[in-house]
């Protein structure tokens, strides 16, 4: 292709030079004919020698043309001739293959650069896509937004997702400030992936439990988020996400591994009645819908199983500073199932009434629905106060008339905060929790004619360091309760006892004494926002025996009868205290 391009040259050369030879010879023939244009004076500065001579060369090369125009055409045709030479052959020649990546080796670091540009790209326009394809809308952020988690406060679904008012969007609820530091709150700041219809969320939870009372069956009781010793196990694995499409939401979480099995167990309610609820809901934690008005800073309805509040602590580990919560959270509601209306004042504040089935339960326990209500309020980046308070309900299976009431309270402060230091953030919670039940032969305020005291009071407190910007942490806490009636102490597995069944080998009946306390110490390694490894102590005790200790709490050739029922010859070996040693990798995105 080189030679034909110099032939080119060579032949443009040449018929240049016969063009000025041609014009030469001309004007030289032609002396007499040559006419010498006068150029006014008023023009003098335009008619510079150089443009006399281009007007000049101009008639020239026209007067050649004139005189020898078949030695120029042959020129021209030559050259077209040439230059469409190439293009034909190139077409029958089948295109080369493209060279091996090993015949121009690229340096390491250039494709590095390389790669790492790419990548950029096609995020930028993965972003710009999901960009076009929202539509243009203000309403309420969907409860993935990453400010506010399911964990007990979710805010409205984005307004950059449900705007439909033509309006500039108002801010978001809590928008204000990153809040991923609270305990209960996902700290994952940046989703992998969203569109306007749906935004998904995937959880893994796996922990390896090591107790000290070494018990034979491997049986740990007592907790909601801790099941057995000396073996890794998948406490919580979930896939869903949440759905929003004009001012329409929804979000559907789904629950497997120990949760699906621990949780339900927990609830007493579906033994009364048919159509096995505990079995229809097992595998859902999070499913429900709403709607969205654009009234204040925004307003949801919304119905379905949704998470509870209460306790501050996230039903998912992930979120949590501590794995093993105290009581006045692992004690206490996890989910509701019924209906809530969250309505925003403005971007500081939220408040939300519930109208539920009852306290953690998928049905009702008599024939009562319970209410509740929450207010959240964050004045600030550093500062939330959450309320939480639940009236009416009557959550004693086969005990019409016994009324419960419960107030629990929290509030979190980042009293520290120098992203420059090694240290650098500090923050603390501090949660209290009164209740207490009346009626059906029992008593809220002492033993009396009505019936024992049945109540609930209890506190826990927390204080977390984060280090090097935040990949590393440590939290201290604990707390303590008392619940004389027991009608909040999770019911130790004896023999497959369940919440319905109940089990003689601890009671649960009025006046029944139970006072415990707990301390641990959690760190966590966090390289990335999407994933933690939890390392952590756990010291419990209570004033009655409770733990599982290391005769286990399983008859000897497993469970034998009904679930909860005596065994001859069996004692389960319950303990006072418990300490243990928890592990989990957990994965959030």
């Amino acid at each position: 292709m080189s030679g034909v391009f110099e032939f080119l040259c060579v032949v443009g050369l040449i018929f240049f030079l016969i063009v000025l030879i041609g014009c030469s010879h001309s004007q030289g023939k032609r002396r007499v004919r040559h006419q010498v244009y006068k150029v006014p004076q008023m023009q003098t500065i335009d008619a510079t020698a150089g443009r006399r001579f281009w007007v000049h060369l101009e008639r020239q090369m026209a007067d050649f043309l004139t005189h020898h125009r078949h030695t120029a055409v042959m020129l021209l045709l030559a050259t077209m001739a040439l230059a469409l030479a190439p293009a034909a052959r190139a077409q029958k020649i089948p295109p080369a293959p493209p060279a091996a990546p090993g015949d121009q080796p690229v340096p390491a670091a250039v494709q590095k650069q390389l790669d790492a540009m790419q990548q950029r790209i096609e995020q930028l326009e993965a972003e710009l896509k999901v960009r076009d394809a929202q539509p243009r809308s203000s309403g309420a952020a969907p409860d993935h937004s990453m400010d506010e988690q399911s964990s007990g406060t979710q805010a409205p679904p984005s307004t950059a997702l449900l705007n439909t008012s033509g309006l500039p969007p108002k801010p978001e609820p809590f928008s204000f400030a990153d809040f991923t530091w609270l305990n209960g709150n996902s700290r994952v700041k940046e989703v992998p992936f969203q569109n306007a219809f749906f935004t998904p969320e995937v959880r893994f939870d796996v922990s390896y439990i090591y107790d000290f009372n070494h018990p034979s069956d491997d049986t740990i009781g007592g907790s909601s988020e801790v099941f057995r010793h000396n073996e890794f196990q998948v406490t919580q694995a979930g896939v869903g996400g949440d759905f929003h499409y004009g001012n329409v939401l929804g979000r559907l979480m789904t629950q497997f591994g120990m949760y699906s099995q621990t949780t339900p167990r927990n609830d007493a309610s579906p033994a009364r009645g048919q159509w096995q609820l505990a079995n229809a809901y097992r595998y859902v934690s999070e499913a429900y819908g709403g709607y969205h008005w654009d009234a204040l800073d925004g307003v949801n309805v919304e119905a379905g199983i949704f998470m509870s509040y209460i306790g501050l602590f996230s039903y998912y580990n992930f979120d949590n500073w501590a794995y093993q919560p105290s009581y006045v959270s692992s004690n206490t509601p996890w989910f509701f199932n019924g209906m809530r209306v969250q309505i925003y004042p403005n971007e500081h504040w939220k408040i939300e009434p519930w109208l539920i089935n009852g306290w953690q339960s998928y049905g009702r326990f008599n024939n009562r629905p319970g209410i509740g209500a929450q207010i959240l309020w964050r004045p600030n980046g550093k500062f939330s106060f959450v309320g939480n308070q639940y009236i009416l309900g009557e959550d004693t299976l086969g005990v019409p008339g016994r009324v419960r009431y419960h107030t629990d309270d929290s509030i979190q402060w980042m009293y520290y905060q120098n992203p420059q230091r090694t240290l650098d953030r500090m923050a603390f919670s501090l949660t209290g929790d009164l209740g207490c039940e009346h009626g059906g032969g029992v008593s809220c305020d002492t033993n009396s004619a009505q019936g024992p005291k049945q109540s609930f009071i209890g506190y826990m407190i927390y204080n977390r360091f984060w280090f090097h910007q935040d990949h590393y942490a440590v939290t201290l806490g604990g707390g303590q309760i008392n619940n004389p009636g027991r009608y909040l102490v999770l019911l130790p597995p004896i023999n497959g006892a369940t919440a319905a069944s109940g089990t003689p080998y601890f009671t649960q009946n009025p006046g029944d004494p139970f006072k415990a306390w707990d301390t641990s110490a959690t760190f966590d390694y966090m390289p990335t926002q999407y994933v933690t490894f939890r390392f952590e102590y756990d010291h419990r005790a209570a004033n009655v025996p409770y733990f599982s200790g290391s005769g286990g709490i399983t008859p000897p050739g497993g469970n034998t009868g009904n679930p909860g029922s005596v065994v001859p010859g069996f004692t389960p070996d319950l303990r006072k205290t418990e300490n243990r040693l928890d592990m989990a990798l957990m994965v959030m995105f």
